[in-house]
């Protein structure tokens, strides 16, 4: 087991395996996108597959990948292959926008992949395309119908967004009426420093509950441990919802997440600039041993 010194046990790594996405969400990354990173300063998938064999090893039984946009990147189905069959991982989910995934739901399943968190902002054709300032929405949905029809879990991630989604509430939570979907309600989280990203003002996690039982009855269900969302069950729904106070609120108490860089930077919290960089030192010859003693210092 991993414990830090603040007594967490550390057991869960979400990878993000490219910082590329088809998409351009105005409060994720301006319009005409980011510079991405120099494809020979990612980490290959046989570097990654590496650091999840040594990390799992040492107490790490739950892998979340993520991007960007996961499946943008070439090669992602093989390494889910391998990664799959590492004997002390015991689930690995994955976070997509959905637009290449449809077609993939199948293979997914088979490889034992136990959810996938659907990042789905609006209910609605137009305003999807305001938000994303892509026209996907046709294969976003398509993928949500094929996990449904799956024995993956499904997870929709919607931020709510002042101005721009809140009509999109309500129905995000009439979609668990009949429906085996969890929809979690995520706070905007105001980005510093570039203009026209996120909004000003935010929802806070009370306003959104406060907006969603003026309809809904709801009852207050058992957080999972770990968990990050606040857990409601809507009266005779299938599905239920959360709220994740991204802003508003801390969860540092409960933690057991460290994340890896597509770069290989490894950083024991989102909001850190700080990390241990297990690219280069696999680059510079270090022995498996010598990983896992860096990842537990």
């Amino acid at each position: 087991m991993l414990i830090d010194n603040h007594g967490r046990n550390i057991n869960y790594l979400r990878l993000a395996v490219t910082d590329s996405c088809n998409l351009r969400c105005f409060y994720c990354m301006p319009e005409n996108g980011i510079k991405y990173v120099n494809r020979k300063d990612l980490l290959t998938f046989e570097e990654m597959e590496r650091l999840v064999r040594v990390f799992s090893e040492l107490g790490v039984s739950k892998l979340r990948i993520t991007g960007g946009e996961p499946f943008v990147r070439k090669g992602i189905m093989e390494f889910l292959e391998k990664a799959s069959s590492i004997q002390k991982l015991e689930e690995i989910n994955i976070t997509t926008n959905g637009t290449f995934t449809a077609d993939k739901v199948g293979e997914l399943e088979r490889l034992g992949i136990k959810s996938i968190n659907l990042s789905l902002d609006s209910l609605d054709k137009k305003r999807f395309f305001d938000i994303t300032r892509r026209d996907e929405f046709d294969n976003v949905m398509k993928t949500f119908d094929q996990l449904l029809q799956s024995t993956i879990k499904v997870k929709i991630n919607m931020v709510v967004m002042d101005g721009r989604n809140i009509d999109d509430l309500l129905p995000m939570v009439e979609l668990t009426k009949n429906k085996q979907v969890d929809v979690r309600f995520i706070e905007e989280m105001p980005f510093n420093g570039t203009e026209g990203q996120g909004n000003a003002t935010i929802w806070p996690a009370s306003k959104i509950l406060s907006h969603i039982e003026q309809k809904y009855d709801l009852e207050k269900i058992v957080d999972p441990p770990n968990s990050t969302s606040t857990n409601y069950q809507p009266v005779g729904h299938t599905g239920n919802i959360g709220i994740i106070a991204a802003y508003t609120r801390s969860f540092c108490g409960s933690c057991n997440r460290i994340r890896l860089t597509p770069q290989g930077i490894l950083r024991t919290c989102l909001y850190s600039n700080l990390g241990v960089n297990f690219r280069d030192l696999m680059r510079d010859g270090a022995s498996d041993l010598e990983v896992g003693d860096q990842l537990k210092r």
